[in-house]
Formats: C-alpha cells, structure tokens, sequence
C-alpha cells in the first residue's frame, strides 16, 4: 500500500527546487523533514501516512494540538503547515496569505459512558443533543431519551457532558450540527470553535475527550470516529435528516460525502445534516493551511510532495481508519491549486 510507484517518483523529481536537483546523490537518499500542527481530528490518518511516508523520505512531524491552534501556528509561520477542520473565510486566506485545500472527510460521533447500555443501543436525536449540552435534559432516564429507546434500560444516572476545552475544528463541526437541528442552539452558543458551554467539562483534544468519557460514568462526549473506534467506546445511533436512525458506519459517512459540493472558496465543501436515507448527519472534510508566499520553495515543495504521496498511496488508509478519501477530481483539482504556491514569481508545484 505503502509503495511508490515510478510515476511518483518521477513527480517527486519534478517538484524538488534546481539547487535540490543540483545536490549529491546521497543526499537525495536522505529524508526531507516537515513539520505540520493543528486538527487532532485526522491526526491519526495524519500519523499513518506520517509512518508510510517515510518509504518516500519523507519524514513527517505533526502535533496534535487543535484547530486553532494550527491556524495561529501557520500564520506565524512556525510551521511547515497548518491543520483545521473549521475552513477560514477567502477574506481570512487572502490577509493570511493562505492556500487551503481539504485532504479527507470524516465524521463526527457521539460518545457515551452509560452501565448496562450496549454499543449502538441508544437512539438520539440532534435536538436532544442539544438540550443535553444546554442542560436542559440532565439524566439519561429523561423521558424524552426513554421515549425514543423503547426496550432500552435506561439508569436514573446525571448526564455528564464532556466538550473541547481547546479552539477545537470538531467543535466547530459539531455545533454547526447542532445550531442546524435546534433554534435554541443557534440562537445560544452558535457554531464556532469555541463557545460559551452551558454545561458540562472541558477537556483537551479529540484525545482528551475520549479519555474523559471513558473514565467518567454517565459521560457524553464528541469525537471523530476513529477515537471511538480505536478505544472502543459506545457510540449512538442518531436521527438524521430523513428522519431515519443510523449507526456510523463507514456506509452512512460515505452516503452523507456523496453530496459534497467543492465549489466554494478554500474548497470549503459543507457535509452537516445532508439528505439521504442512510446518510450520517454529522460529517466534514478537513483541511491543510498553506503560505501562498513560502520564503523556503524546498519546505514548500515538501509537503506538497507528502500529500502528494498520500492521495496517491494512502487511500487504504484512511478507509481501515474510517475516513473517506477525496475524490480522485478532488485531488486533482487540490493538486492544480497548488500552483498558486509562488517563489519569486515561480510555481513551487509546476502545473501538469
């Protein structure tokens, strides 16, 4: 899976700056290093294309440290690239001097922590959802829960909600949802990357909250799915636009990516509460942070040639993880923009 085909390796070629082609041969041998910060929403497909990369010589270094701070971090220029799952604006690109473009799709999952009740049991909607995290709903044997779960044996157990304490892209995901699904939601916290929680604790990252859940009775968290998946957490079953209930499977994300429209500035395609019988309501793309203007084109170069590497190889990937790869058009269309990319007026990534 990992491999690098001659195609790619002649692409690699092409992207590499004349005084990098000028070098000696060993140091063409030699792994390039790139560092990247942001989303720890695809930082686990981030890592294991980190660790195949590196039959590539690449070598990445990415720290999982939330959306926004993957926003502050690119835009000081403290990294080789930044990652966020909230897009920024076309206005918030052009004065950050910014080039963004998607790299997977995931979703976003409720998480629970409740004795006796089964992965997949429960049944939710967003509008419960939502008066759980504006503490309206506080146990988990409330009737309007009880009413949906029929043959469910709910506890007499306090509802303890669990958020992202950091500027978090899931959070931006997550409450978008939610403001989709609930007026008191939109009209109250709104959808941003940090809100003003009515209720619950904050902890740090996807990480941090799969943790918190797991260790907390009566937990209710948010996370991408692969950190319920990877600690084998009980997710939920939620209604979703159709008025239909579906578990997250890799089936129902794939329904809900089908409809993406990729036209929009920045690429910035909205997945939240699409139509569709068996589509997940609560997915989205996630992106990668260039500077349009690197003042290093072998830096610049670099990632471009690891996220190459990645639509080209890392597809499996993502799917064993339960991300959903861009469409090939997608990627081609990624590739193109990144021509925008200038040193002293020269494409660091030359057109094809």
């Amino acid at each position: 899976m990992f491999g690098e085909s001659p195609v790619l390796s002649r692409r690699l070629a092409l992207t590499l700056p004349v005084a990098a082609l000028a070098a000696p041969r060993l140091a063409m041998a030699q792994a390039v290093q790139i560092t990247g910060a942001g989303a720890s929403f695809p930082n686990p497909v981030y890592q294991r294309w980190g660790e195949g990369a590196r039959a590539a010589n690449i070598q990445l270094n990415y720290q999982s440290v939330g959306s926004g701070a993957g926003v502050n971090q690119i835009r000081n220029r403290t990294v080789d690239f930044g990652a966020t799952d909230a897009p920024l604006s076309a206005q918030q690109l052009q004065e950050g001097n910014l080039l963004q473009f998607p790299t997977v799709m995931g979703a976003v999952v409720p998480i629970v922590n409740i004795p006796g009740v089964a992965d997949n049991a429960l049944r939710l909607t967003g509008e419960i959802l939502a008066e759980i995290y504006l503490g309206k709903i506080t146990r988990w044997n409330d009737a309007k829960i009880v009413e949906l779960n029929r043959g469910v044996t709910l506890p007499n157990l306090v509802i303890a909600p669990v958020y992202r304490a950091d500027a978090s892209g899931t959070s931006f995901v997550f409450t978008s949802y939610l403001a989709a699904v609930s007026n008191d939601w939109k009209n109250g916290p709104g959808a941003s990357t940090s809100v003003r929680w009515p209720a619950g604790t904050g902890a740090r990252g996807n990480e941090g909250v799969a943790g918190t859940v797991r260790n907390t009775r009566g937990a209710i968290g948010y996370v991408e799915n692969a950190y319920a998946t990877q600690n084998r957490l009980a997710t939920v079953q939620l209604r979703n636009k159709s008025g239909q209930f579906v578990q997250p499977t890799m089936e129902s994300f794939t329904a809900a990516a089908a409809s993406a429209d990729w036209s929009a500035p920045g690429f910035a395609a909205s997945l939240i509460d699409q139509q569709g019988a068996t589509s997940w309501p609560i997915v989205s793309p996630t992106f990668i942070l260039l500077p349009t203007n690197p003042t290093d084109a072998a830096k610049a170069a670099n990632v471009m040639r690891f996220f190459d590497w990645a639509f080209t190889n890392g597809g499996d990937a993502a799917r064993q993880l339960e991300y959903i790869p861009l469409p090939e058009a997608v990627q081609t269309a990624v590739r193109a923009a990144w021509g925008q990319i200038r040193v002293n007026g020269q494409a660091v990534w030359p057109a094809r």
